[in-house]
């Protein structure tokens, strides 16, 4: 009945005849409206360009009305386009999930499904390898890209389906985003295991701060400042970032056989340091305490049985990683 009514609701706005309307027609519209964007719309709903911007052509038709507009900020929707989208997202949900209740996805079976998961340089380490593995070993006909996590751009990519996913620490989603947390990482300090400065003796405060350091800085915006930083400043103190890297994966390679000390979250460090190093935990004064370890979706396509065991995935990977 609430689908029917959804359906209906689109009707009403328009006054056409329900026959008139093809459904392929309105899952093009909500892409449009999404993304503001016909490539980006294509790429959502696996069509190419010219189907989209055919697909427009009778959307545009069909309403009587221009409904998406070029402009310098892409494809900005008319008042009228604006008034329809309620009742087609609406539409379109129900209909998503009357077809996919009671229905399974078997991985094994699965084939021609391409998952795009945007990774932090320390979920590429840490928890990527755990849902590589399990893709292959349970769904090996589905391809996966793991793509940089942009924080700026993120949220705009999950909403226009460009990303399915987004795991990561110290993310801040918006609330038209579903968050869960996965598990809590802290920082250590490694350090090479013959360190003339710390061989024999405890990484207290003042010792933290006199040795220079390599930091990890995912932005390319020339910072030197991390999360213990904050910290730092609060006591008065400044440590010298005399390196900075902009993948952890370096941190170990720069730390192993010098001077340099590096504080990065402990599973990476166990994962990325070798024999040579060594991992002593950050003075208490310094330490910003746990922080979470996030999946961010988007809340577009409730139905996805695809997606839902993706999801489901990293929430198992992210199980064999907690303690």
């Amino acid at each position: 009945m609430e689908l029917l009514k959804s359906i209906i609701a689109i009707r009403i706005i328009d006054g056409m005849n329900l026959s008139a309307v093809d459904l392929n027609l309105l899952v093009a519209f909500e892409a449009l409206y999404d993304t503001r964007n016909v490539t980006l719309a294509g790429q959502r709903i696996n069509r190419a360009q010219p189907s989209v911007s055919s697909a427009l052509g009778r959307l545009r038709l069909l309403f009587q009305d221009e409904l998406f507009l070029r402009t310098a900020d892409g494809m900005q929707p008319t008042p009228k386009a604006a008034a329809l989208m309620p009742a087609v997202s609406a539409a379109l949900d129900q209909i998503r999930q009357a077809l996919t209740q009671g229905a399974s996805f078997d991985p094994q079976a699965a084939a021609g499904r391409r998952f795009t998961v945007a990774a932090s340089d320390y979920a590429d380490v840490v928890i990527v390898p755990h849902i590589v593995a399990a893709l292959r070993r349970d769904a090996p006909g589905i391809d996966l890209r793991i793509a940089r996590l942009d924080r700026a751009a993120l949220y705009e990519q999950l909403d226009n389906g460009s990303v399915d996913l987004a795991i990561g620490g110290h993310l801040a989603p918006p609330k038209r985003m579903l968050r869960e947390r996965l598990y809590q990482e802290h920082f250590v300090c490694i350090a090479d295991r013959h360190h003339p400065a710390l061989r024999g003796r405890k990484l207290d405060l003042a010792r933290y701060v006199a040795l220079p350091h390599a930091l990890f800085t995912p932005s390319d915006d020339g910072s030197a400042r991390g999360v213990v930083d904050a910290s730092l400043a609060r006591l008065g103190q400044r440590r010298r970032v005399a390196c900075t890297f902009a993948h952890i994966v370096a941190l170990p390679h720069a730390v192993q056989g010098t001077d340099l000390v590096a504080t990065l979250a402990r599973r990476a460090a166990l994962r990325l340091a070798g024999p040579g190093l060594t991992l002593r935990p950050l003075p208490p004064e310094v330490d910003p305490g746990p922080f979470d370890i996030d999946m961010v979706c988007s809340r577009r396509a409730p139905g996805d049985a695809a997606l839902a065991w993706l999801q489901q995935v990293v929430r198992d990977a992210a199980a064999r990683l907690a303690d």
